[in-house]
Parts: structure tokens; C-alpha cells; sequence
């Protein structure tokens, strides 16, 4: 007994805390107060015990105090050691940690970002032991191996359900994928391949929402270069029972949810399918969903990767064509009624019956009488018995069961034949294969498929057990050191009692199989009478009178006998193969091309279930023993599926189930505990007083140690390694606490001393450096003082001085602006006057042209007059040289005659001057009238010239000076001239005389309104205004020369 100290880690007797179940947990010493000592385990529970209770207490070796990545490591090499290392790395979010070579991965029930390509690409080319233990590691370490030794290589995945075996699965495939090189379309089928048998052969379990209901063996060739060029997929036992049964809480395959969630309405009807609660084969459990779980995303997820495993439209239609029809199956009820006498049924909701028939393309009625009647031959003849209610659902469900258990056969199938390519012996091909196998199980009721999956588990145990013996044996072996066969007690007993001795159980169970009279009763007596003293069997009981038991290596367990018979023929009644012949979908009869092939007798000859599963099972051990293994055991924290919750009694339990610490005592056995002489030498060597032997090498200072502390056996030195029992290893840790102890006294009153001594020297000192900061303080903040003074004075001088520079720029702005704006309206004004002198002159040349227009137009009109008034005077001349007589004609003469004489009386009674004008005014008119028409002459134009008589009067008046003596003479002269002339105007020519005034005054008007529209644009044209006069001069007529 040694004294306990604050700090030190124990075990703990879980019997002592609830919840125990026997094993010890860890626990740290908190706090020691007299007599009373707490405890705090790693549940983070509180414990108060007694000192001397405490005293008694197991201590936690050191090198079980922390975790380690590899378990191996571990001080305490035991159930409890491994188990408390699991849980702290576990909340530690570690979930992954070695035993050896061996991988635990315990589920976390969330994602981790660890398995992105950044996680492959550091793990890839890395040892085992180089980084941290993950899956990678696994899958990289059977590359390697692979491409070093061209050896074909495995890696056993095993536990519960819902351990995360499938997942683990998916990222070894992920990683080799990725590590392969060529991303090739085979890589991706083999990656694709896995949604497909997830939703045909995984359901949602009470433990797993996605429990693998069947088992596989994935193998991956490689090619020389250590490229994927194929893969090939085995099945082992499909759960085919759970498409017609399902416990509460629990579904059916994923496959009929998404279908009924992901298919469109029209693909639906044309299905006669509506929801899932409406089906009993799906409705059982009364769960529908799976949480988190998008059912129509999952769906078309399948689809896709069915076309890319070259799945065809027409085939992936006929498979859900097949699961409709197993749906409306399902809903097909019976009701018992009598027949002959005889116990019968009938089918009570024909509506379901049609529409599986049409779906599997039977005819009409058919399914009714291969459900409710049985066939047998007697004499040649047919002979068809009726069946019960219960009878016709067992039919019905077996119908069932054998029909999906086909489709996934040819699922799988058609797989391998997109991604599996025959292998040829010069090509040098390698594999690694991944096993995803069911874990041991246990449940409630255990039946044929508990037998079959156990008894797997066992012959892998088997198989787990000679690997870590042989990995034990090269390991001492390339240590040098002497191998003594360890006896150890195998699970070969119970091998033999299930499957390898006489009168085994899978024989007796074929042979009552194939026997007409054999019952399940039957086979259960069988097993009673032949195995009653095997120590590994368990005797039905008069309370369990339909139970057996197997002590299996990880437990007892009981199994159910009633129904197991049945389980394990799996055949179709010679009825249901003939019903299968009458469809005519060439896609169903090929599932069972062989049924139909063989006859009744050769059916019954069939091997039954169980041997199929054995010489599957025998082939698959066969194949691992030929590779290079490494294994991978998952366990399930918890059984309600919570995040980072871990159950230390479950997880103890699947740890013994997994053969985990069976491997601890194999281990333990030999010599568990081995150290590098490096790592001894540096953790015993305070042990040597003589100083001289630790210069030594360290292999020399480690044999000194074990040589002179531990006995003569216990321990023994290999080439690298020192090897040690447990118990030689105890001694040397005790020893060396006991060194440390009393080491630790003396070191703690140093320290004390060291302590007070320093706690003095910094108060000294600190009282020191507080005097110095407050008068550095007291200086700094006089300076600071004074400088905020000195930066405000400058600041107010800055302030004015640019305040002066400002308005000194305002000022020059200002003007500058001013300048600018004059300068401006200069430019404006100039440009102003340069476009009213570019208008003035556009003004003046349109006004010319006005003008000339105008000038033009009226020559025209005068022209036009004169011709139009020539004609007239000629047409009134005509007329009145017609009306006048001759006498008119002498009237005129002798009228003329005194004119003349009284004219030339008047002229000469004028002066000279005036003489002189009229005879040049004489001269004009008679040149006037030649001009005006000179082809009659001047009597013809003086016809043409009384019209315009009256203006030259009036020139004439103006050239005379008239006088009261010679004014009437001189008017009685002109008149008398004017009537030798001819008669006065008409009255058509006054009129046009008048028209000629309007014109004019018209003409007048529009140079007037001209001239306005010039002033108000700012200027009148100069010569406008001086054409002015001649204008006017000439609104008198074109005869207006004569005034000159």
C-alpha cells in the first residue's frame, strides 16, 4: 500500500458509481482533505470515498494516463485500459485508434471534414505509424503492400449494425479510387455501384438507419501500374424476410420510399402506386421517413448511377415495374371459407391481385389459384388441394420473398458485368479487397438468419485470431527470440459443433430440410440428441421448449426453431415456378431460367440456403487466407444513434464481441509490453547508480536495468527491443515511483524555499519599479503638459496663418472669376454682332432677290397689259372706224383744222423758251406713237394714245406758265388736239386703268410690310430705301416715260 496523492489517476470498481457492469473506470484524485478523498472519473462523475479506501485503489499506470494512438502502448493492457482509452480519445473528437495493426473506428453519428482529397493527399506514400490512425492509413498500407510485394491484399470491415462498417466501406473505395491515378469511367462505376445496394439491400433498423441487410466482398483489380481496371462484387444472405415482415419502428429496403417519392405522378399512376402508408408490406413498422433524408433526391441518386453502370431505360422500368408489383402483393388478403368439406380461402381485394399481374405481364386469375390452391401428382394426374387463409399468405409471401431475392441476383449481376474484367494470368493483376460483413447479433428473437450471421462471425474470428498469432509469431521472429507455442483457447469447438463435425447443426438442418416429415420439432430434437454434452451447446428447456442456444466466442445466444426449417429450403413451389412460365415478360422468366429448367425432384435435391451460405462462406475464408489482411473494427457508441454520446457497457460489450480483447490476451501472453532501448533507456535510467553505464549504448544500458532489477525470465532482449511480461513491467514502474516519490519530497522543499525566496525578491523589486514608474510617470505627465501647450500655440498660428492665405486666395479667386466673366461677355457680344451681321447680310441678298423677283413679275404683267390694251384698241378702232359715217369723218378734219389754227396762235403768243418746248414735246409724242406701235404709223398709234392723254396734259401745263391771257387758248389748243387724236377713253379702259392703280397700291402695301419685318430684326436696308423713289415713280403705269 503506498500513499495516494492530489493529481494521481486510479481505477476506479465501477460497482461503486450506478450503471456499473464490472469493469473498473479511471478516476483522478481532486482533492484530499483528512480522511475524506474525491474522486472525479472520466463519466466526470464526483465520488467521496475513505482515505484508506482509497489507498487500496489500483493505480493508473503512467502510460494509461493519456491517450495513445495505438493501444499496444497502453500500461494498463487490459479490457479497462483499452476501453477508458477509447472514451477520452472519443470526446477528444478521435475516433479512430489502433490495437497493433488492427483499426478501431467508433461511429460518431456526425460528419467529420476529414475525408475531403486534402486527407488523401497527406495520407498517401505515408506509413501506417507516420501520422495519426484514420481508415486512409488502412486502405494506403494495403496499397502499398500491394505494389511493393505484388501480393493480393483484404480488409476485413466487421461490426454491429450501425458501427459504420458501410461508410468506412465507401472511404476505402473512395481512397483507392483517388491514389489509383487514371480517373477512369471504371472508377466511377465501381464508386456508383454503391447506391444501388444500399437501396435494395439496406433498411432503417432500430440501431441504423441505413443497416446493411446482406453481406459483400468488394474486390478491386489493379493493373500492373497499380491502376483500377475492374472490380467484382460478392453477396452473402440477403434479409429477404424483411420484405414481408418488419419490426416496430423499422422499414422495409429503401428502394419503395424513394421509388414513391422520386417517381413522377404520371409514372405513378401508370403503376397504380399512391403513398407509402397505403402498402402493408410497408406500413408494418408505422415508419416512413429516414431523418435527414431527401427520399426523391435518394431516387434519382439511384437512376443516375444505374445509367452509368449501363443500366437501360427498359430495364430499370421493368425493375420498378417489379417492385409495384410486390407492393400490391402485399395488399392482397385472404378470407377462409370452405371447400368440399375442406378448409380454403379465397382472395377477398381482387383490384391488387390485377394489377400484379399486369405488372409481371400474368395472365388474368392466375395468381388466385397458384396462392390458394397446392398441386400434387398422383397417378399421373393432377391432383390441386385447396389451401387456408394462413397457408395462402405463407404462399404469397414466399412468392414474394423468392421474387425479390431474384431481382437481386440480377442486380448484382448486371453490375459486375459493367465493371468486372475476366482476369488473364500474363497481365499481372492485383487486388485489394474490402469485406463489409455483418457484425455478431444478438437480438430478442434470433432466428435462421442470427444462425447464419454468427456462424460467419465465428469462422472470421477464427480467421482474426491466426492472423494476429502470426503477425505475433514474425515479430518475435525478426526480434531473434525464442517462440514458445502459447496455448490458447479458440473458438474452434463451437466451428466444428455448427458446420465441420458429424451431425452438425448446418447438416442436420439440411437433412430435416430435405426430408417431406421433417419439422422444425423434429430438427430441434436432432440437436438436443446429438450435441447434449458439447459444452458449447445450450439444451432446449421445458420453459423454451422451441429454443437451443450456441455459446458462441462473443456470448450466448438462443435461437428461435419454429420456422427455421422453412427459412432455410428458400425454394418456389412447383406452383409458383409454373406460375412464373406463364408470363410473357422475357425479363422475369430469365430470373428463374434455372427453376424452370429443372423438374420437381431435381428442385428438391437443390442445395437448401444454409449449405449455399457455407460454401460461399468457405470460398470467401479461402480467398482471405490467400491475401495480406489487415482489419478494421467498428463500434457503436451508443444505441440511440446521438452524437458524441458513448455507452462504456456497450461498447465493452461489442469490444468482446469483435474479438478485440481476445486479442488483448493473446498479446498478453507473450510479451505485451516492448520498448525501443531508446524509449527505455530514456524512462528507466534514473533507476542506474553508476554513472559510468549510462554512457553506454543503449542497448547495453537497458539490459544493465532489467538485468539488475528483474529477475532472470520475464523480460528479454531482441535485436531492437526489449520485450517484458506485464507483471516485470509493474516492477520497474513501481521502482521507478518510488524514486520519483522520494526525489519529489526533496525537490518540493527546494521549490518551497526557491519560491519564498523569489516571492521576496519580486515584492523588493516591485516595491522598486513602483517608485521608479510613478516619478517617471510624475516627469512624463509635466512633459506631456507642456507639450499639449507648445502643439495648441501651434495650431492657433497655423490656423491663422492659413486662414490669411485663404482669404488672400478667395480674393484672387474672385477677381479671376471676374475676368473671366468679362471675358466672356465680350466673347458673347462679339459672337452676338457677328451673327446679326451674318443675318443682316443673309437678310439683304434674300431682300435683292425679292426685288428682282418682283421686278421681273411686273415687266411680265405690264407686257401682258399692253398687249392685252392693244388688242382692245384695235377691236374699239375697228368698231368705231365701222359706226362713223364720213361725216364724222370731215367733223373731226374741220374741228382739227381750228384747233390747229387757235394752237398755233397760242404757240406763238408764247416765248421762246416755251415754243422751243413744245416743238421738242410735238416731237416726242409723234416718236411715241411710232415707237408704241410702229407698224400702223403715227395716225394708226394715235388711235392708241387718247387714254393716256390726260397725263401728258398735264406735263404740258407744267412746262407752260400759264397766264389769264393765254390759258384758255392754250386748254381750247390741247383739247382740240385731243379730239384730232381720237375720242376719250372708253369705260373698259378706265376700268382697267382703276385695276392698275389697285396692283400698284398692292405693290406698295408688301414693300411697306417688308420694310417692318427689316426693323424689327434690327436694321433697314439702305438699298431698299433707295430704290424707293424709283419704285413709286413708276406705280403710275408703264406709259410713266411720257412724264419725262
Amino acid at each position: 500500500m503506498s500513499l495516494i496523492v492530489q493529481g494521481e489517476h486510479v481505477w476506479l470498481d465501477d460497482s461503486t458509481v450506478p450503471g456499473g457492469f464490472g469493469i473498473p473506470i479511471g478516476a483522478r484524485v481532486e482533492s484530499i482533505e483528512g480522511s475524506k478523498v474525491v474522486l472525479k472519473d472520466d463519466e466526470e462523475r464526483e465520488i467521496n470515498i475513505q482515505r484508506a479506501e482509497a489507498e487500496l485503489l489500483n493505480r493508473m499506470h503512467q502510460g494509461s494516463v493519456d491517450t495513445v494512438d495505438d493501444m499496444i502502448k497502453l500500461g494498463d493492457l487490459n479490457e479497462a485500459g483499452i476501453l477508458r482509452n477509447l472514451l477520452i480519445r472519443y470526446r477528444e473528437r478521435q475516433i479512430y485508434t489502433y490495437i497493433g495493426s488492427v483499426l478501431v473506428a467508433v461511429n460518431p453519428y456526425t460528419f467529420f471534414p476529414i475525408y475531403d482529397s486534402t486527407y488523401i493527399n497527406e495520407y498517401q506514400g505515408r506509413d501506417l505509424t507516420a501520422l495519426p490512425p484514420h481508415i486512409f492509413a488502412v486502405a494506403e498500407q494495403a496499397y502499398s503492400l500491394m505494389k511493393r510485394e505484388k501480393h493480393n491484399q483484404c480488409i476485413v470491415i466487421s461490426g454491429e449494425s450501425g458501427a459504420g462498417k458501410t461508410e468506412s466501406t465507401k472511404f476505402i473505395l473512395q481512397y483507392l479510387a483517388t491514389v489509383s491515378g487514371q480517373h477512369s469511367r471504371i472508377e466511377q462505376q465501381v464508386l456508383q455501384a454503391n447506391p444501388i445496394l444500399e437501396a435494395f439491400g439496406n433498411a432503417k433498423t432500430l440501431r441504423n438507419d441505413n443497416s446493411s441487410r446482406f453481406g459483400k466482398y468488394i474486390d478491386v483489380h489493379f493493373n500492373k501500374s497499380a491502376v483500377i481496371e475492374g472490380a467484382k462484387i460478392e453477396h452473402y444472405l440477403l434479409e429477404k424476410s424483411r420484405i414481408v415482415n418488419q419490426m416496430p419502428d423499422e422499414r422495409n429496403y429503401h428502394i419503395f420510399y424513394r421509388m414513391l417519392a422520386g417517381m413522377s405522378p404520371q409514372e405513378l399512376r401508370s403503376l397504380h402506386l399512391t403513398t407509402p402508408q397505403d402498402y402493408y408490406y410497408l406500413s408494418q413498422g408505422n415508419c416512413f421517413t429516414c431523418q435527414g433524408v431527401d427520399e426523391a433526391r435518394a431516387f434519382h441518386v439511384i437512376k443516375e448511377a444505374m445509367e452509368v453502370l449501363a443500366f437501360t431505360e427498359e430495364e430499370m422500368w421493368r425493375i420498378f415495374k417489379i417492385m409495384a408489383a410486390l407492393l400490391h402483393l402485399g395488399n392482397i388478403s385472404f378470407q377462409a371459407t370452405v371447400h368440399e368439406n375442406m378448409e380454403s380461402c379465397e382472395i377477398m381485394n381482387a383490384e391488387h391481385t390485377n394489377y400484379a399481374e399486369d405488372l409481371l405481364g400474368l395472365p388474368r386469375n392466375t395468381m388466385e389459384k397458384a396462392f390458394t390452391f397446392k398441386s400434387t401428382y398422383a397417378s399421373g394426374e393432377v391432383i390441386y388441394s385447396p389451401l387456408s387463409d394462413s397457408k395462402a399468405t405463407d404462399v404469397r409471401d414466399a412468392f414474394v420473398k423468392g421474387l425479390y431475392g431474384k431481382t437481386f441476383v440480377w442486380i448484382v449481376r448486371k453490375i459486375n458485368a459493367s465493371i468486372y474484367k475476366p482476369k488473364d494470368e500474363k497481365d499481372g493483376r492485383t487486388s485489394i479487397g474490402v469485406l463489409d460483413i455483418f457484425g455478431f447479433e444478438v437480438f430478442d428473437v434470433n432466428s435462421f438468419e442470427q444462425l447464419c450471421i454468427n456462424y460467419a462471425n465465428e469462422n472470421l474470428q477464427q480467421f482474426f485470431v491466426a492472423q494476429i498469432f502470426k503477425i505475433e509469431q514474425e515479430e518475435y521472429s525478426r526480434e531473434g527470440i525464442e517462440w514458445k507455442q502459447v496455448t490458447f483457447q479458440d473458438n474452434q469447438d463451437v466451428l466444428d459443433m455448427l458446420a465441420l463435425a458429424p451431425m452438425n447443426f448446418i447438416a442436420l438442418m439440411d437433412e430435416e430440410s430435405r426430408f417431406p416429415q421433417g419439422t422444425d420439432e423434429s430438427f430441434l430434437h436432432k440437436l438436443n440428441a446429438n450435441h447434449k454434452d458439447n459444452p458449447y451447446f445450450v439444451k432446449s428447456s421445458s420453459l423454451e421448449r422451441t429454443k437451443f442456444g450456441v455459446v458462441h466466442f462473443a456470448g450466448t445466444v438462443y435461437y428461435e426453431s419454429e420456422g427455421i426449417l422453412d427459412k432455410n429450403r428458400d425454394t418456389f413451389s412447383g406452383d409458383l415456378i409454373d406460375l412464373i412460365a406463364q408470363s410473357d415478360s422475357n425479363f422475369l422468366l430469365d430470373f428463374f431460367i434455372k427453376e424452370r429448367s429443372m423438374g420437381t425432384e431435381t428442385r428438391k435435391r437443390s442445395p437448401t440456403l444454409s449449405m449455399q451460405f457455407r460454401r460461399s462462406l468457405n470460398v470467401l475464408m479461402k480467398t482471405l487466407s490467400n491475401c495480406h489482411s489487415s482489419f478494421v473494427r467498428c463500434i457503436k457508441p451508443n444505441n440511440h444513434k446521438q452524437a458524441m454520446v458513448f455507452d462504456r457497457q456497450l461498447c465493452w460489450q461489442q469490444l468482446k464481441y469483435s474479438g478485440m480483447l481476445e486479442t488483448v490476451r493473446v498479446r498478453k501472453a507473450g510479451y505485451s509490453m516492448r520498448h525501443t532501448f531508446e524509449e527505455f533507456v530514456t524512462r528507466y535510467h534514473m533507476l542506474l547508480r553508476d554513472s559510468e553505464a549510462k554512457s553506454r549504448n543503449p542497448q547495453e544500458v537497458s539490459e544493465l536495468i532489467a538485468s539488475s532489477l528483474l529477475s532472470s525470465t520475464g523480460w528479454v532482449m531482441g535485436t531492437r527491443r526489449i520485450f517484458l511480461k506485464e507483471s516485470q513491467d509493474k516492477i520497474l514502474e513501481n521502482a521507478r515511483s518510488r524514486l520519483l516519490t522520494s526525489k519529489v519530497v526533496l525537490l518540493q522543499r527546494n521549490i518551497r524555499k526557491y519560491l519564498q525566496q523569489k516571492r521576496v525578491r519580486k515584492e523588493r523589486n516591485g516595491a522598486i519599479v513602483i517608485q521608479k514608474t510613478w516619478r517617471g510617470y510624475k516627469e512624463r505627465r509635466a512633459y506631456n503638459t507642456m507639450r499639449r501647450g507648445f502643439y495648441r500655440l501651434q495650431a492657433i498660428v497655423r490656423s491663422r496663418l492659413l486662414v490669411k492665405k485663404y482669404h488672400t486666395l478667395k480674393l484672387q479667386m474672385a477677381e479671376e472669376q471676374k475676368l473671366k466673366l468679362q471675358e466672356q461677355k465680350r466673347r458673347e457680344e462679339e459672337e452676338r454682332r457677328r451673327e446679326e451681321e451674318e443675318k443682316r447680310r443673309e437678310e439683304e441678298e434674300r431682300w435683292r432677290k425679292e426685288q428682282e423677283l418682283r421686278r421681273r413679275e411686273r415687266e411680265r404683267k405690264r407686257k401682258e397689259d399692253l398687249e392685252r390694251r392693244a388688242k382692245e384698241a384695235q377691236m374699239e378702232r375697228e368698231q368705231r372706224e365701222k359706226n362713223r359715217g364720213e361725216g364724222l369723218t370731215l367733223l373731226g378734219r374741220s374741228s382739227a383744222g381750228k384747233a390747229t389754227s387757235q394752237s398755233t396762235a397760242l404757240y406763238q403768243g408764247t416765248s421762246a423758251s416755251t415754243t422751243q418746248d413744245l416743238g421738242a414735246l410735238s416731237s416726242s409724242l409723234s416718236e411715241m406713237l411710232t415707237r408704241s406701235n410702229p407698224t400702223r404709223g403715227a395716225q394708226d398709234g394715235a388711235q392708241y394714245v387718247p387714254h393716256t392723254l390726260t397725263s401728258t396734259i398735264s406735263s404740258l401745263s407744267s412746262l407752260l406758265k400759264p397766264s389769264p391771257g393765254n390759258s384758255a387758248a392754250f386748254a381750247v389748243s390741247l383739247l382740240a388736239f385731243g379730239i384730232a387724236l381720237g375720242t376719250p377713253p372708253t369705260e373698259q379702259h378706265n376700268q382697267q386703268q382703276q385695276q392698275q392703280q389697285e396692283e400698284s397700291t398692292t405693290a406698295d402695301s408688301q414693300a411697306s410690310t417688308s420694310r417692318q419685318q427689316s426693323q424689327r430684326q434690327g436694321f433697314v436696308s439702305p438699298l431698299r430705301t433707295e430704290a424707293r423713289g424709283p419704285q413709286s415713280s413708276n406705280r403710275n403705269g408703264p406709259n410713266s416715260e411720257l412724264r419725262h
